[in-house]
C-alpha cells in the first residue's frame, strides 16, 4: 500500500480514490472526538469536510502489518494546521482499521511560556 498517495486522495477528498485503499469492512475511529466511522460514513466525514485542504506526510514508520502515520493538515490558505497521528491496520494492502488523533497546532500554553522552558522545534 502507498501511503502517501492514500494521504494525496485523503487531502484532496477524493471519494473514488481514498475507497479504493479500504477493506469494505473496515472502520476508523477519530478518538479525539469520540467516534466511530464506517468506510462510507469516513468519506462522508472527509469528503464533506468545509474547504480545500493540503499537507505534509512528516513520519511514516511500519511494524507488520501496522502503518503509523503523523501528518500535517491545513487548509490551502494555511490559516490554521493541524497535526494527526494514524494508526493503519492493514491486510492485503487494504485498510481494515485506523485509529487516528487529531490536534489543534499552535503556542504552549501560558504557564509554561512564563517558566521560560523548553525550545522551539523548528
Amino acid at each position: 500500500m502507498n501511503i502517501k498517495q492514500f494521504w494525496k486522495a485523503v487531502l484532496a477528498q477524493d471519494e473514488r480514490e481514498i475507497r479504493k485503499y479500504f477493506h469494505a469492512e473496515a472502520y476508523i475511529n477519530w478518538h479525539c472526538t469520540n467516534e466511530h466511522f464506517t468506510v462510507d460514513e469516513y468519506i462522508i466525514a472527509n469528503c464533506e469536510y468545509p474547504g480545500e485542504w493540503d499537507g505534509i506526510v512528516e513520519r511514516v514508520e511500519i511494524v507488520n502489518n501496522l502503518i503509523i502515520t503523523v501528518v500535517r493538515i491545513y487548509p490551502k490558505d494555511r490559516s490554521v494546521s493541524f497535526h494527526v497521528t494514524s494508526f493503519i491496520q492493514t491486510k492485503n494492502n487494504k485498510i481494515t482499521t485506523m485509529d487516528e488523533y487529531y490536534a489543534d497546532d499552535g503556542i504552549a500554553p501560558q504557564w509554561r511560556l512564563d517558566k521560560h522552558i523548553g525550545t522551539s522545534i523548528k
